[in-house]
């Protein structure tokens, strides 16, 4: 059988001194199955086999709330999806959690997706990240979340307002050359790009695809 992640699973110890952002590029393995047994969710492999990420909804897919977790059960973002039928949109927000490791920054983003555009195929999306220092100055940055149909319809990349790439995920190849599952992709984000709020992004994405 062939296995997600080759190596070891992870011990507890490293993820909680991992940083969310580093100067180089990021390998993750995103698994779209839960650790809980029978639930929904998906589980986050770094480079090392080590399990970052997680997500467990329990016995409800495609939940209106969602967590963002470590592997210790730390919650790192909260995602509600609140419908707005008076602009005929779903909208996904997410807030980061308090936590004095991620700079004191509070963190807000925003996902919006017409119903038009759902219904029509369309799998783009537009997305607004507002961030605040200690003092309540904030700032606003736009983020796109596009489809990679040509590299298998799981494939999508997210890119900054100027075009800059900030990740992209397709189906992952196992040690062996084997394509895995389309529930299984390898997710490289690139230098200086906050990991944790790219999985927040990549959690919606699987949301609206009805993966999680």
């Amino acid at each position: 059988m062939i296995k997600v992640h080759p190596l070891a699973a992870a011990s507890a110890t490293s993820v909680s001194s991992s940083s969310y952002v580093t100067s180089r590029r990021e390998t993750f393995t995103v698994w779209m199955k839960s650790l809980v047994m029978q639930g929904n969710g998906c589980t986050v492999y770094d480079e090392n086999g080590e399990i970052v990420y997680r997500i467990d909804n329990y016995d409800e897919k495609c939940s209106n709330e969602v967590y963002l977790m470590d592997l210790q059960g730390k919650v790192l973002f909260t995602i509600l999806r609140k419908n707005q039928w008076f602009f005929r949109s779903w909208v996904w927000v997410g807030d980061r959690c308090n936590d004095s490791s991620l700079n004191s920054q509070e963190l807000r983003f925003q996902v919006r997706k017409s119903l038009r555009s759902i219904f029509n195929g369309d799998l783009s999306c537009q997305v607004i990240i507002i961030s605040c220092d200690s003092i309540g100055h904030g700032q606003a940055t736009c983020y796109r979340i596009e489809s990679l149909e040509a590299a298998g319809k799981s494939a999508f990349r997210i890119t900054q307002d100027n075009g800059k790439l900030a990740a992209e995920a397709k189906r992952k190849l196992s040690s062996s050359g084997v394509l895995l599952g389309e529930d299984v992709l390898a997710l490289e984000v690139e230098p200086n790009v906050d990991h944790s709020l790219i999985m927040a992004l990549v959690t919606v994405y699987g949301l609206i695809h009805h993966k999680l």
